[in-house]
């Protein structure tokens, strides 16, 4: 369990570390509540460190993570030990999210940390936002931290129409862009 952004970021560093040691550097591409935390968005205990993609050392092309660097992977398993972390405490479970296409201009939106030999790029709010809506489809009610990371982002009702506009390319369904509706006037009703 990632506890707090203090803690993310101390894990982070640890693996930058790791990295320079290896004489090697990553660039990658981090969203869902790691990013959320890191932004300051909210400070909230999260499962793992979401990496969408990887990148060019200068940020300038991202691809799939698949598969990540041995010495990242190296690393990473290194930190999981020292911080009585699980394994899988970064992964790469959502680059399935390649298959059916990412929101356009997401790199552009990127907001990029540095943490010793691992530089870090953060999904943009406008992207977290999109990201947030399509996994509340999954999870609709007040019990939902997709949910919660949305109202908790304050989107506009533009915000969320934009992003509904991406979030209906991901499944046509009739029934999934319902549900989508259903948690846009959830969100809209509990933004302040």
């Amino acid at each position: 369990m990632i506890y707090d952004k203090s803690f993310a970021e101390r894990m982070l560093h640890a693996v930058g570390d790791r990295l320079a040691l290896d004489g090697t550097s990553a660039s990658i591409v981090v969203l869902g509540g790691a990013a959320m935390n890191l932004h300051g968005y909210v400070e909230r205990p999260t499962r793992d460190v979401d990496v969408l993609a990887r990148a060019d050392d200068d940020g300038s092309r991202l691809r799939h993570p698949e598969p990540l660097p041995d010495a990242l992977r190296q690393a990473i398993a290194e930190v999981a030990l020292d911080f009585n972390q699980p394994a899988n405490w970064m992964n790469t479970a959502v680059a399935h999210q390649w298959k059916t296409g990412l929101p356009p201009g997401l790199e552009d939106r990127l907001t990029w940390h540095g943490y010793g030999a691992l530089r870090v790029g953060l999904v943009g709010r406008k992207d977290l936002i999109a990201f947030k809506l399509y996994a509340s489809a999954d999870q609709v009610g007040p019990g939902s931290v997709h949910v919660s990371d949305l109202v908790a982002l304050k989107p506009s009702s533009e915000e969320l129409r934009t992003a509904a506009a991406w979030v209906h390319t991901q499944d046509t369904s009739t029934d999934f862009h319902a549900i989508v509706d259903k948690v846009i006037d959830y969100v809209e009703h509990h933004v302040a």
